[in-house]
């Protein structure tokens, strides 16, 4: 049976629309960048993390995919914000910009197998008014959502253009997880 990292109720619900069988588990690392590492290189350096602590509590004997969200404008990092006024300023920066999500995905597996996926998306945000961003972080929903906002909630009202992956900004890309549990040999 498969194992995901994850407490994300978000997470949750996108791999059960694959319809395989599994079971999660919170993967506590620690999700600091490192000086001058690239927004994608730290997702998919955290998913692995993630997966890799995972598997090793189970002894190394079952198959666990993990994953991680980053949000990048420039060369800022938007994580998951740490109170209502990091959000509202995360979202007053994001507002009438484009902005890219990177989702990793990572599987680790018995045998030695270690393989990653990222996701790239390009997110356009149209001009938010100010009383807009306060309602919406008031409502407690940007909090643990990487860039402060949920596109699959409230903040879909934000978003004018998307490219690449709708699942991946939700949080786990189910085209690249498929493909790494199917490269792993599991029937999904």
């Amino acid at each position: 049976m498969l194992v995901l990292a994850s407490a994300s109720p978000r997470r949750r619900a996108l791999l059960a629309r694959l319809g395989i069988d599994f079971e999660t588990r919170a993967a506590g690392v620690c999700e600091r960048r490192l000086p001058g590492e690239p927004p994608g290189e730290l997702s998919a350096r955290l998913a692995l993390a993630k997966a890799q602590h995972v598997f090793e509590q189970f002894g190394g004997a079952r198959r666990v995919l993990a994953g991680d969200t980053v949000v990048a404008l420039g060369g800022e990092v938007f994580g998951k914000p740490a109170g209502r006024d990091e959000a509202v300023a995360m979202l007053k920066t994001l507002s009438g910009k484009s902005h890219t999500v990177f989702t990793a995905v990572a599987l680790v597996a018995p045998r030695g197998r270690r393989a990653r996926r990222l996701s790239k998306t390009e997110v356009v945000f149209r001009k938010l008014a100010p009383r807009q961003i306060e309602e919406y972080c008031d409502g407690g929903e940007p909090l643990d959502k990487a860039g402060g906002y949920a596109i699959q909630g409230g903040g879909a009202s934000f978003v004018r253009h998307l490219r690449g992956s709708y699942s991946g900004v939700v949080g786990l890309p189910l085209w690249d997880v498929w493909r790494l549990l199917r490269e792993d040999g599991c029937e999904c």
